[in-house]
């Protein structure tokens, strides 16, 4: 069976991306994290400055030390390098096309970046990007088109399905003996691509407006992901297994609160719920104590990376995200898209937060084990939900006022860039006369124009 680490510090940037035509070298060295207590600071414009991971709050802090293991300046030094290697990966992948085969960060605090690839051709390329380079057989491009053909059959006989970008290999786990050997051959892919692993946990759906916080439908609980807005509506993002559309909640404190709008559930695990006008969204996630923990904005983080989970059951507990793009098979049916994790669950916690530094990562789905002797857990991507329902994360910065705008004479930079659109890694936009292309999927927000952030944008 797949055994949780907490202290993993492998990371896999199976969905990270960059032109090497015209690449210039950025090494993957570590990035000091601005805190003046802890004595580090940050470079000026990287990745970790814009991505808000030198502001980590205390309670972060401290979940982090308590669950991975490291003082407070290796946290903040983690979290900076984390930034920086998500950045470093996305810059990378798009020269590689089909030949990309994933990407990974190795160290406690550092972030030594190794990208495989199928063509030997590529490794210098990929070493005067700063990073190690590792040859290997197959295409993530191919692993993820075979696992999509495993999805197509699977049960909760096969539960959990996913590429290990590291082995280069997919992964099939069966609860059952035999079980993978019918879905492969079911689904016509060779065996010799897949591993199978034995399990005895079965994932489930986590039953039972700051982010992490109680609310109630019925006789059911589940913990609010991120406080949204959709035009003047306040609200918040959550899981879909926890409510139909015209499910009325219940807050944290028992008043009325509102109403799911939309959900999805199985194929995804995804919806929102509207509140009532004595409700305000807040720009927060429920951290340890009770304090809150800022939210600055969605980047998905590369798997490796730390990130912390907070629910009403269990409250704020980290670990680290293992694989993007996992495909669960639960009672109901089957979820794909979801990112698994080494961050326990337990009933209730279902619908709440998952946060890596101030980047919202997603809502608790389900998982196997409890806090008690650990567990693997799921989460919905949040980027998704906000684009399907045309929602707006609240962010710290999501009331930016006016800003100093252009100066006499000068145009409005113009252009297809918006703020609060979800952009999707690859995606290509114009703004200020110039075309620039998505590196790390994100919801847009004032003060991440193209130019102002090359962690998130390549000018093309």
């Amino acid at each position: 069976m797949l055994r949780r680490s907490a202290r993993a510090a492998g990371t896999v940037l199976a969905a990270a991306g960059l032109a090497l035509a015209g690449l210039q070298a950025v090494p993957a060295t570590p990035v000091q994290a601005a805190d003046a207590r802890a004595g580090t600071t940050a470079a000026t414009g990287s990745a970790a400055e814009a991505l808000g991971a030198a502001e980590a709050r205390p309670e972060l802090l401290r979940a982090l030390e308590r669950d991975l293991g490291l003082t407070r300046p290796q946290a903040l030094r983690r979290l900076a390098n984390e930034a920086e290697a998500g950045a470093t990966a996305a810059r990378v992948r798009q020269g590689l096309g089909d030949a990309f085969a994933g990407a990974w960060v190795d160290g406690p605090e550092s972030a030594t970046l190794t990208v495989a690839t199928t063509r030997s051709a590529d490794l210098p390329v990929i070493r005067a990007a700063g990073a190690r380079g590792r040859l290997v057989t197959h295409g993530l491009t191919a692993l993820e088109r075979a696992k999509e053909a495993l999805d197509q059959g699977a049960t909760v006989d096969t539960p959990v399905r996913f590429v290990d970008v590291r082995a280069n290999r997919l992964v099939v786990e069966e609860a059952r003996p035999g079980a993978a050997a019918r879905l492969l051959a079911a689904a016509g892919v060779p065996q010799g691509l897949v591993d199978v692993v034995r399990t005895a946990e079965a994932p489930r759906p986590l039953y039972d407006i700051r982010g992490g916080d109680a609310y109630y439908m019925g006789g059911g609980r589940c913990s609010v992901g991120f406080p949204v807005t959709r035009g003047t509506t306040q609200g918040f993002a959550t899981a879909g297994h926890c409510g139909r559309a015209g499910t009325t909640t219940t807050g944290f404190n028992q008043v009325a609160q509102g109403s799911f709008q939309a959900s999805v559930f199985p194929g995804n695990d995804m919806a929102w719920v509207a509140a009532g006008a004595n409700w305000t969204a807040t720009p927060y996630v429920k951290g340890a104590g009770g304090g809150n923990v800022q939210v600055t904005g969605s980047v998905l983080q590369p798997v490796g990376a730390s990130v912390c989970r907070s629910g009403s059951t269990t409250g704020w507990h980290c670990g680290t995200i293992q694989q993007h793009d996992t495909s669960v098979t639960y009672q109901e049916g089957t979820v794909s898209g979801v990112t698994r994790t080494t961050v326990c669950a337990e009933p209730g916690d279902s619908g709440g937060s998952y946060i890596s530094g101030s980047q919202a990562q997603g809502v608790t789905s389900g998982g196997s084990g409890n806090c008690s002797s650990g567990g693997t857990t799921f989460f919905q991507p949040l980027n998704p939900i906000l684009r399907n329902y045309g929602l707006t994360l609240k962010t710290t910065g999501s009331d930016p006022g006016p800003g100093p705008g252009p100066g006499p004479g000068e145009p409005e930079p113009g252009g297809t860039w918006k703020a609060g659109t979800v952009y999707a890694a690859g995606a290509t936009v114009t703004y200020g006369g110039a075309s620039y292309r998505c590196l790390q999927g994100h919801q847009a927000q004032a003060g991440w124009e193209p130019p102002n952030v090359p962690a998130l944008w390549q000018r093309v």
